[in-house]
């Protein structure tokens, strides 16, 4: 089994490092950054360098590039794929991505399903990669409509040597809906919240709540403004449901309304045990 990842980034580097520290497969991988590529050789994560005479021998393709890198990599280089290898890009959008790569999968023969792995860190590069970040995780894919399943689970077999545990399958349209909650919301907040002039003098008055809520806000901004920007339709929807609910809780402040308050936060409360109690019941 060969394994082709292009892009040796926190993901790329995890993929590579995964797959050749706990399989006997072949990793070929490429990084525009030579020094990253380097680091993956120097740790033996990656056995050659992939290239247009080797691209042809991946069983899989790993994407793992920004949004638009990954469709511009795909339309040079989607003539060099063998008809029956499997790839996967690991964008954080997928409207943008799975339509152009479905066109091409359907053109030059090779099997094509968008993916998001739902691993990460706060720390991005070759240098924070781990052969263990994607232990107990959830790959979401998604497939073109009317996907053979016998596909899906020949996927769901590579992934598990990677340290996946969890499948979801979607549309591109429902990913992109969701993720602008669970995950770029969640990181505008974070980096939002930390420019108060608190923050500054934090240090022996904080805790676990400073620390869960700025984890995120130390982001890449090259790689989340084009997250953001390609998904921005849902994300200002996010934005705004987000606004309109902090105004409830200033308004109530503001009027010294302590039932109105205590109301507010009761139903906070509630939803999350509520949500909490139905995933308990569906793991």
């Amino acid at each position: 089994m060969t394994i082709g990842i292009v892009g040796l980034g926190l993901i790329g580097g995890s993929l590579a490092k995964s797959f050749k520290f706990n399989t006997d497969y072949r990793v070929v991988a490429y990084d525009i950054d030579e020094v990253s590529y380097k680091r993956a050789v120097l740790v033996n994560a990656v056995d050659e360098k992939l290239n247009d005479e080797n691209l042809g021998e991946c069983d899989f393709l790993f994407l793992a590039l920004y949004p638009e890198a990954t469709v511009n990599y795909m339309k040079e280089n989607a003539h060099l794929i063998k008809r029956d290898c499997i790839v996967i890009d690991c964008c954080g959008v997928k409207e943008y991505v799975c339509p152009p790569l479905f066109e091409l999968a359907e053109k030059f023969g090779f099997k094509y399903v968008g993916g998001h792995p739902m691993a990460g860190r706060q720390f991005s590069g070759f240098r924070y990669a781990t052969e263990k970040l994607f232990d107990g995780a959830c790959m979401i894919l998604v497939p073109k409509p009317g996907e053979d399943i016998n596909l899906l689970d020949k996927i769901k077999k590579c992934l598990v040597k990677a340290g996946f545990a969890h499948i979801t399958v979607t549309t591109a349209e429902r990913h992109d809906e969701i993720i602008a909650y669970t995950s770029q919301l969640a990181h505008v907040v974070s980096n939002a919240y930390v420019k108060s002039p608190r923050a500054e003098a934090h240090k022996g008055f904080s805790a676990g709540s400073y620390k869960d809520l700025t984890r995120v806000a130390k982001l890449s901004e090259n790689m989340w403004t084009e997250l953001f920007l390609e998904n921005r339709g849902n994300l200002i929807s996010e934005l705004d449901f987000i606004i309109d609910s902090l105004t409830e809780y200033r308004d109530a402040l503001a009027e010294n309304d302590g039932e109105r308050l205590k109301s507010l936060l009761r139903e906070g409360r509630c939803r999350k045990e509520r949500i909490d109690e139905e995933w308990r019941e569906l793991e």
